[in-house]
């Protein structure tokens, strides 16, 4: 029977110094992570599947490795608006809040209701929660499911909010703009005039050689390789 406290000491037994300081360079908090890869935590979610209740607990921890984890297995037709509410807000930096609770949110009843909100906040963890799980509900939503309508009302609006954005949620929404301009159809053209209004974005990325993405030079490689408007299958990756 698995429970956090197994699963606590297998991350640990995973854990590495070198990979600690690798997320530390991307400004993860070192002081409450193993340092797991992504790669090995993936071996436990084979294992264990979807966990509602496992994924709330791992969460709970406030350990990074364990936090993540909980994105990759937690049980989106179970979580409620008042768990994500609680994931977005305790969230730690960029791995969990734009990556583990949006892989959720996303494939959640309440994901687009809940982006929505969380893009309001002057809080830099909840809104670049909210732009990643936008970008991913329109990676992974047919179009005719989408408010095509309020979305690229939020992609006209970003050229003047962009650059005055916490360094995040900057980064977040970029992001947002490059997936609405690869996967959804008749809007490549809206992002890459968006593109050209906002201009580069500047976004610290901790001690690494990371880059923001172009969206002009992403937008125009999907293109060249035939993907525009190729959905993904899943949001969790």
């Amino acid at each position: 029977m698995e429970s956090v406290a197994s699963i606590m000491d297998e991350l640990k037994r995973m854990g590495s110094a070198q990979t600690i300081k690798t997320f530390a360079n991307h400004g993860a908090p070192i002081d409450s992570m193993f340092g797991v890869k992504v790669g090995d935590l993936k071996t436990i979610v084979k294992r264990v599947k979807k966990n509602y209740e496992l994924a709330k607990g791992l969460y709970d921890t406030g350990n990074s490795d364990a936090m993540y984890l909980a994105g990759l297995i937690g049980d989106e037709t179970k979580m409620t608006k008042a768990d994500l509410n609680k994931w977005a807000k305790n969230s730690t930096w960029q791995m969990i809040s734009e990556y583990a609770v949006p892989f959720v949110a996303a494939e959640n009843k309440y994901g687009w209701e809940l982006a929505l909100e969380w893009i309001q906040s002057d809080k830099e963890n909840i809104a670049s929660c909210g732009w990643s799980t936008l970008s991913l509900l329109v990676a992974t939503v047919p179009d005719d499911q989408l408010d095509i309508k309020t979305i690229m009302t939020l992609v006209k609006g970003l050229p003047k909010k962009i650059h005055t954005a916490p360094n995040r949620v900057r980064y977040t929404m970029n992001g947002f703009v490059i997936s609405v301009g690869c996967y959804i159809d008749g809007c490549y053209n809206l992002a890459l005039d968006t593109a050209d209004k906002i201009g580069k974005v500047e976004v610290f990325m901790g001690k690494t050689a990371c880059k923001v993405p172009e969206i002009k030079t992403y937008l125009k490689k999907i293109e060249t390789m035939g993907k525009l408007g190729q959905k993904r299958k899943n949001a969790r990756c």
